[in-house]
């Protein structure tokens, strides 16, 4: 049973009795949605991968790629943590960390214009863009990308050519021959420029390319269409949760991959299915920025 009020869902199992177990709020950064629980005022779920899949459901569930938790921490303003809709936990999503600080500067749990947030990828510095006391848009440090093979992780072997970074590297999956990128952003990413990115390519290729046995720890799949060397198109095949929306760390290993395998500059434009991110990797200090909006969605209170 769903009853919807002014801004808020109440979503109950029962036919006739509402129960009140845990609030919650729905948001997405560019399209990439997930529920978000707020542990400062609520208890931290016994089993959020559990929790992740039920809620993630879109058919008996809230509906999201995945659940987020908004941790207290003691040593940023606010710790997340992650799990996709499959119940597996990453590291990082850059979507996601945005709608966190939007979450943590409206419910005033700190209404600092530049804030850090604990990831499983370690401390990140966001800058809010905020009006009448709301955030419109946050632009993160993503920090440095990771390029060793063995830290993305994955075996396939390293191009001499480019400081033997899996950068233009052959790969053959399902019929196709590729020449993939391979970058982590806290959580691996393979990131393929083709000349249109198709159902066929995004939803059967992305998929097979996810659970390769080169990928160790499976891999978040970008197919990207070059606009111009400061334009781009993605589609992600994000690990654990099939094709979203947007993927923020996959739009900062795009622009990586451009630079690299000389496709893109540093500065770009990434259009995605949800909407619009800027990214630059900036030489100077060799971190990435990504630069996006985040969204409320409804808040509503679960009982499972």
């Amino acid at each position: 049973m769903l009853t919807r009020f002014p801004s808020t869902v109440f979503i109950s199992s029962h036919n006739s009795t509402l129960y009140q177990k845990m609030q919650f709020t729905k948001m997405h950064g560019a399209g990439n949605d997930y529920v978000y629980i707020d542990c400062f005022q609520e208890p931290t779920p016994a089993d959020p991968a559990a929790l992740a899949v039920s809620v993630a459901d879109r058919h008996k569930g809230i509906g999201s790629d995945g659940l987020i938790l908004i941790c207290p921490s003691e040593v940023a303003d606010a710790e997340m943590r992650m799990f996709n809709a499959d119940g597996s936990e990453s590291a990082m999503c850059g979507n996601g960390i945005r709608c966190v600080a939007k979450y943590v500067f409206d419910h005033e749990i700190c209404q600092k214009s530049h804030m850090t947030i604990q990831t499983g990828a370690g401390i990140l510095a966001l800058d809010v863009e905020h009006e009448n006391g709301k955030v419109q848009q946050v632009r993160v440090d993503m920090g440095e990308p990771i390029l060793l093979a063995a830290e993305i992780p994955t075996t396939l072997a390293g191009n001499p050519e480019v400081n033997h970074h899996v950068i233009n590297v052959p790969l053959s999956v399902g019929g196709h021959e590729f020449a993939v990128n391979c970058v982590s952003m806290g959580n691996p990413h393979c990131v393929i420029f083709v000349d249109k990115a198709t159902d066929d390519l995004v939803l059967r290729i992305g998929s097979q390319i996810e659970s390769d046995a080169r990928f160790p720890e499976r891999v978040n799949v970008e197919f990207v269409e070059i606009v111009s060397p400061t334009e781009v198109r993605q589609r992600t095949w994000e690990r654990g949760s099939g094709e979203t929306m947007a993927c923020g760390t996959g739009a900062s290993a795009v622009c990586v991959a451009g630079v690299l395998s000389g496709k893109t500059e540093r500065k770009i434009t990434n259009h995605l299915l949800g909407g619009t991110l800027l990214i630059e990797w900036d030489e100077s200090t060799n971190h990435v920025f990504m630069t996006g909006p985040a969204t409320e969605v409804f808040r509503g209170v679960w009982d499972d």
